[in-house]
């Protein structure tokens, strides 16, 4: 069930009746008799509902020949979207993002800075203070961390721009 549970997950990646669903990560997890299925999806313009429900459908129509019993949750990746493959740390450049190491860098196991990208094996983070390159390899967590005064801001120079 696991197995078809991926594969799903995989194909939804490249299908074109979902408007460029990105799988951000999947799970799985045997608890009290049953398996606990859980995929994490991103989009442009973000997830809805209806997004996840029509994936629902789509793998449950797939496990439906498996008699052993399982719970679903397909859900968005959230503000805070996990940085999960090095692509992520290229795509998200100039964000916000806070990451947590296996290992202490500098004194420290979580670091805080802006997104400057991934040069060789290290994502470098800008800091006050300077660069901060981590390995890829010690990073345990990392995820944008999102600023609301930021959209504020944002929406308040729009509507300045929108009034002119």
């Amino acid at each position: 069930m696991v197995d078809t549970f991926e594969r799903v997950a995989e194909e939804l990646n490249v299908d074109v009746t979902l408007s460029g669903v990105e799988v951000v990560k999947t799970s799985a997890q045997r608890r009290h008799g049953s398996v606990e299925l859980r995929l994490v999806i991103d989009k442009p313009g973000g997830v809805d509902v209806a997004t996840c429900e029509r994936i629902s459908h789509k793998i449950n129509a797939a496990l439906d020949r498996y008699p052993d019993p399982y719970t679903l949750s397909v859900e968005s990746v959230g503000l805070e979207r996990p940085l999960v493959r090095p692509a992520d740390y290229e795509r998200f450049i100039g964000s916000n993002v806070k990451l947590r190491t296996d290992i202490a860098i500098r004194g420290a196991k979580t670091h805080r800075g802006r997104l400057a990208g991934v040069r060789g094996t290290n994502v470098v983070l800008a800091q006050p203070g300077g660069e901060l390159p981590v390995p890829l390899a010690l990073i345990k967590h990392a995820n944008v961390e999102y600023d609301p005064r930021a959209d504020f801001m944002k929406e308040k120079r729009e509507r300045r721009h929108r009034e002119r």
